[in-house]
């Protein structure tokens, strides 16, 4: 089956202007400009299939952005090939616009002045919905988000809540079969965050759209997403399950350790990996290879009354990732 995606060695690299310090500086940059090139994606391959809802995830700069404006037709490559829903995104085909969306959390498409519900009618007669669809879409889509109460209100009244919401909307309205999501919930507060996170999760099952999130928000991922793609300096450096993250890039565990009386600190801090005391609670960073000798070790030496072997969270691991490869 032909994926909905398909990313085959792309890469972007821009020409950003050479800053030479000092008035000198300046006017030698008037007769003659030096440029610097950044690659900002850098022969990336991954494949997205019809339904799949994955993350694609890294720290700022890592070319996330740059790649989503790729895949839908707003900049072009500097090499490499895409195809989504076997078009060219750079052809702006009428049936590719019509098949796509691109959500990015600070920016906004409603008109400003206006109730939500005229950009919506415009969003109509732009992609040509069919009148007994559209309203099917809306009334759907309006119950998914709460959204009834607020339809008529300017958009500019509208707190960043329901304006998001608004914008979920105004880019769902024709039923996109490739949704890319760019900081959803950015700016929005936890109960929001849950709400959106339930109503993406919710739309993908109904539609079955494939859909590619970015966040820096580590609980959108995780209760969204089974597979992430992690890039980083615009190359990737994970493409897979999300549990799958701690198996190939933490090689220890941490041991919590219950005490039933108080430990001198010197004493805890004999056995190797000893991190820190919290009241009773002593933490250990083994790695794996030592479990068994550290754990044996700790029961044999401490007065335990309880041990709890755990993986390091998630968050924990892909930071580490990003710390290792900028190093």
């Amino acid at each position: 089956m032909t994926p909905t995606i398909l990313v085959d060695h792309l890469s972007k690299t821009y020409q950003v202007d050479k800053k030479i310090p000092g008035l000198l500086g300046s006017l030698k940059g008037l007769v003659h400009r030096q440029y610097d090139e950044v690659k900002a994606v850098d022969d990336i391959n991954f494949e997205i299939d019809e339904g799949e809802l994955v993350g694609f995830i890294g720290p700022n700069g890592a070319g996330k952005t740059t790649t989503l404006k790729m895949l839908s037709g707003l900049l072009y490559p500097s090499s490499g090939k895409v195809t989504v829903l076997n078009e060219d995104p750079w052809g702006r085909s009428h049936t590719f616009l019509k098949s796509i969306s691109l959500i990015m959390g600070q920016k906004n498409q409603l008109w400003w002045d206006l109730p939500a519900i005229e950009s919506f009618n415009l969003g109509r007669d732009i992609y040509e919905i069919p009148e007994i669809k559209y309203k099917k879409t809306l009334n759907q889509l309006v119950y998914m988000l709460d959204l009834g109460d607020v339809l008529n209100v300017q958009v500019r009244k509208l707190s960043l809540g329901q304006r998001m919401k608004a914008e979920l909307v105004s880019a769902l309205l024709h039923q996109p079969k490739v949704l890319f999501l760019d900081e959803p919930t950015i700016g929005l507060d936890v109960v929001m965050q849950k709400t959106l996170r339930q109503f993406i999760k919710d739309y993908n099952r109904e539609f079955h759209g494939a859909i590619i999130l970015t966040s820096h928000y580590m609980d959108d991922v995780k209760e969204l997403c089974k597979r992430v793609i992690i890039i980083d300096k615009g190359r990737v450096v994970f493409d897979g399950l999300l549990q799958n993250i701690v198996t190939k890039f933490a090689n220890h565990k941490n041991i919590l350790v219950s005490l039933e009386s108080q430990v001198a600190l010197s004493e805890l801090k004999k056995i190797e990996g000893f991190e820190k005391i919290d009241g009773t609670v002593a933490s250990y960073h083994v790695t794996r290879s030592q479990i068994p000798s550290i754990a044996s070790m700790i029961l044999k030496d401490l007065p335990v009354s309880d041990i709890d072997i755990r993986e390091p969270e998630i968050e924990d691991v892909i930071r580490e990732v990003f710390t290792s490869t900028k190093s």
